[in-house]
């Protein structure tokens, strides 16, 4: 792989750094809640698949795949309008899906294992949490932002163990952007439904 530059002792290729730049803007398009955030998405997904593959992260690879496809998704789904009105789960909806999570993850860590993955307890949570995360993405729900926040601090861990420390950056700056996300869909949420709930102006 092409390196374009060395920062910190380490060594930035043109394919780390281009799949950065693209997952940075396509989030910021997510928290806009624009649908053009998913062709950037789809892009940075196909370069991080084959980033993940030299490195033998093979839940992080699967991973970008799942990203690839809910861009698709995620397009027709959130529409023109994109995200107008973001919703929220019910206590009971949030506590089966945490269990879930866990489930899921206790259930993948040791199948990556076996086909020789790198530090899979860390990989296949970030695999398993990071599909729950991108389907309430899709579906405009609020509790996808603060599941990216945890997912992100696995993250930067994860990806300075394995020496991608310009991945581990990136996931810092996620993390950041995750909270961002959480904090202005929140107060869209609150917006919207504040002004449904206004009482009508007296007509003339």
């Amino acid at each position: 792989m092409t390196v374009l530059f060395t920062m910190l002792g380490y060594d930035v290729t043109a394919l780390e750094l281009t799949a950065a730049l693209l997952a940075v803007a396509a989030i910021g398009l997510g928290i806009a809640g624009t649908r053009w955030m998913w062709p950037l998405y789809f892009a940075s997904g196909v370069l991080y698949a084959w980033l993940f593959v030299e490195f033998d992260l093979y839940a992080s690879a699967l991973l970008q795949v799942v990203f690839v496809v809910a861009s698709v998704w995620g397009w027709f789904t959130w529409g023109e309008a994109g995200v107008r009105e973001p919703r929220a789960l019910a206590p009971r909806q949030r506590l089966l899906l945490a269990a879930g999570v866990l489930a899921g993850w206790v259930v993948t860590a040791p199948l990556l294992k076996a086909v020789g993955g790198a530090a899979t307890w860390p990989d296949a949570f970030i695999l398993v949490a990071s599909l729950a995360a991108q389907i309430l993405l899709i579906a405009e729900y609020v509790e996808a932002w603060p599941g990216w926040v945890i997912i992100n601090v696995v993250g930067v861990a994860h990806y300075a163990n394995q020496d991608l420390w310009f991945t581990a950056l990136l996931y810092l700056v996620l993390l950041i952007m995750g909270a961002t996300g959480w904090r202005q869909w929140s107060l869209r949420r609150e917006s919207v439904r504040a002004a449904a709930a206004a009482p009508a102006e007296p007509s003339a």
